[in-house]
């Protein structure tokens, strides 16, 4: 009786010790302390422009007529289904090439890759000196910053930024958390530079340094993917035929059994 007792105590403190394990590798950003003492890079993130990105540029001062040249508008039609048209100005959006550059009317090519906003609007500005005797206000925006989560989260999917800056955290938050079978310590993100060269990053959100990695803030056109843990690996492996198999089985030895202890 000892020796069973002896061994259920040691069952118990394995399993016991399985659960802390496994407590573990749930919560996020462990070890809090090394981001307080790490070293932090003190400019805030902004976005760079990158090929394929598409641009909506305004430029205003206080006469409008000046600014016009340089503000393109295309027309768009609506309610033809109404038997009538009418038409709307809307912005013209500038497309980034593979080289970096866009066509801006008047200026020419300009080459604003790898420019930040600020950068690429302080540029515009200078270019401007020669056509508008005030200082005007450039203002640009990245129309189609976006960002994909996929793998074991909750509502996969590509997500807008309508603010040019996202996190790691703040994605997994947007697509629903990740999933008890998510791995929080092997997120991997897919990357590609202005180049198109592609790269994959592993990330581990157990560890807090993290957030201090050059590669939480998400760049346009990056994709998170959650890896699924084992658990969901063997899940995935067996299908309703090998479970109906294991049904059967089960059920056979059952009766075997049964049969055994009347027949004995």
């Amino acid at each position: 009786m000892k020796k069973v007792n002896r061994w259920m105590g040691l069952l118990l403190l394995l399993c016991l010790l399985a659960a802390c394990q496994s407590y573990k590798k749930v919560p996020y950003l462990q070890d809090a302390e090394v981001v307080l003492y790490g070293v932090q890079n003190e400019q805030l993130y902004d976005a760079k422009i990158m090929p394929k990105d598409l641009l909506t540029i305004v430029v205003s001062c206080t006469s409008p007529e000046l600014a016009a040249p340089f503000n393109l508008t295309v027309a768009t039609q609506n309610n033809i289904a109404l038997n009538y048209t009418t038409t709307q100005p809307a912005l013209q959006q500038y497309l980034v090439d593979n080289e970096g550059k866009i066509n801006f009317p008047v200026l020419g090519e300009l080459h604003v890759g790898g420019l930040t906003k600020k950068g690429t609007e302080q540029m515009i500005v200078e270019k401007l000196k020669p056509y508008i005797k005030e200082t005007p206000i450039v203002t640009v925006r990245m129309v189609n910053y976006k960002i994909s989560v996929i793998g074991e989260v909750a509502r996969p999917g590509t997500f807008t930024i309508s603010n040019e800056k996202v996190n790691l955290l703040e994605a997994l938050a947007m697509a629903g958390d990740m999933t008890v079978y998510g791995l929080r310590n092997d997120i991997k993100l897919i990357r590609e530079d202005a180049n198109g060269k592609q790269e994959i990053i592993p990330l581990d959100l157990n560890k807090a340094e993290t957030i201090l990695s050059p590669y939480y803030w998400l760049q346009q056109n990056d994709i998170v993917y959650v890896t699924p843990n084992k658990a969901k690996a063997r899940n995935s492996d067996i299908g309703s035929s090998t479970s109906l198999w294991f049904s059967a089985t089960s059920i056979l030895i059952s009766i075997a059994s049964l049969l055994y202890n009347i027949l004995r």
